[in-house]
């Protein structure tokens, strides 16, 4: 039978039906403990009155801000025209935004197939890869994270491995090349990345059954921190996955679609990946994913009877808000404005940085920034209670952040405004996290 429709809750009751019904998803983490009930541009709005600037853009994803106009009249004339359709059918908007994405992109990639969410991307580039190379091997970064699903969570090395059984055979994971907590040295103490990236394929061909089939890595690691390997290290990577037969595939759920102001991320070293995946950003905040490759590869799989036939594989809804996703940027040219915002918002960082010791590191690329917190500059000791004091004073303060607790690294801010934001809104989340930082550190 149907439970009965009810008004609406008091706050208390309304907590206490979600503690009762709802399974935490979020490991160690709870609810933030606010009732939302809507969203517009930069900000969410609680029940109970208060304006919350978003630094996250959602969970990474509202690109063009919340209640961007050009997708709210998107979504109200496509869900009246065509939604959902069998997978096996195909609507205009599926077509058009595939030819278009093959657009923004450099040959040969111009295959596209169109999902869900950034672990569905990932599992459908990985059963391609193993498909298409006849291995089964995947190599990764040590601080990772590709998706919840079973191949996209073996490739995760973040955070969630614990406690759920095997992984999928033949997982391999590789140093993070991490400038700032450098493990390789030269002998001026910086980073020596090309001297760990050998080191780490010696011990993955000494590991390796000879089944190596994709590296499967995301330009700027997010969850990992935001920590960007330095320039020449993805044409390194990919000449280490030619040597070996392996295929490489670059996850740009987050850095994709002009966040780091370029159109995408891999731009700055100039390398082509075999696959890329997109999601988060594709959908500004909808689900919507992609898998984009050749067509050398897409016939490959396609000859050995490729699979990845989904409930809302191809739907025409999150498709046509794909499509407005791009006129935006293209029209706003929200590429250069994210390089703009992106400086802007980094000067005001570096002058927090200047004022508060604890501010170990920034670093990033356009509207993805980090900032990690320690509790000394010399010995970069790190700090999750200093990063969870922070983070709960930001919100108190109108300010939501989100913070990175790894172990070993401390407490690393994962800044992410929209693209479409103004400059005052990003001076005033500076201003709540200069605010903030002091508060904690003095008291």
């Amino acid at each position: 039978m149907a439970a009965p429709t009810t008004a609406a809750l008091s706050t208390d009751d309304f907590w206490a039906d979600a503690d009762r019904h709802l399974i935490r998803y979020a490991g160690a983490g709870e609810f933030t403990r606010e009732i939302i009930t809507r969203a517009a541009g930069s900000f969410v709005y609680t029940e109970s009155g208060r304006e919350i600037l978003d630094f996250t853009s959602g969970q990474m994803s509202a690109i063009l801000g919340h209640a961007h106009p050009d997708i709210v009249a998107t979504v109200r004339r496509q869900v009246g025209e065509l939604d959902h359709l069998f997978s096996g059918m195909l609507s205009r908007p599926v077509v058009d935004l595939a030819r278009r994405l093959a657009e923004t992109l450099p040959e040969p990639l111009e295959k596209a197939l169109l999902l869900t969410t950034g672990a569905e991307s990932n599992e459908a580039a990985i059963r391609m890869a193993k498909l298409v190379t006849g291995k089964h091997e995947i190599v990764s970064f040590a601080r990772s994270w590709h998706g919840m699903t079973q191949a996209a969570a073996s490739a995760t090395y973040s955070a969630g491995r614990k406690g759920y059984g095997p992984a999928a055979p033949g997982n391999f994971a590789i140093p993070v090349p991490n400038s700032y907590r450098p493990d390789f040295t030269t002998a001026a103490g910086e980073l020596d990345w090309r001297r760990q990236l050998d080191f780490a394929f010696d011990l993955i061909d000494a590991q390796s059954v000879g089944s190596l089939a994709a590296c499967l890595v995301e330009p700027i690691l997010s969850s990992g921190g935001v920590i960007e390997p330095p320039p020449g290290y993805f044409a390194a990577l990919r000449d280490k996955c030619r040597e070996r037969g392996m295929l490489l595939i670059l996850d740009e759920a987050q850095t994709g679609l002009c966040r780091t102001g370029s159109w995408y991320a891999f731009e700055r070293d100039g390398v082509v990946p075999d696959m890329l995946t997109l999601s988060k950003t594709l959908g500004a905040g909808l689900p919507l994913a992609a898998v984009i490759t050749s067509a050398e590869i897409e016939q490959r799989a396609h000859d050995r009877g490729f699979l990845f036939f989904t409930t809302h594989v191809s739907d025409p809804l999150v498709a046509a808000v794909g499509n407005t996703v791009l006129d935006v940027l293209v029209r706003d040219r929200l590429d250069e404005r994210a390089a703009e915002l992106g400086a802007f918002l980094r000067r005001g960082l570096e002058r927090i940085g200047q004022r508060h010791s604890v501010v170990g590191d920034i670093r990033g690329r356009g509207l993805l920034v980090g900032l990690e917190l320690v509790l000394d500059r010399e010995t970069k000791q790190g700090s999750d209670e200093l990063g969870a004091l922070v983070t709960r004073r930001c919100l108190e303060l109108g300010l939501h952040m989100n913070i990175v607790q790894l172990p070993g690294m401390g407490g690393a801010f994962r800044i992410a405004p929209p693209l479409t934001a103004a400059e005052d809104e990003l001076t005033l989340g500076l201003s709540i996290l200069d605010q903030a930082i002091g508060e904690v550190t003095s008291g």
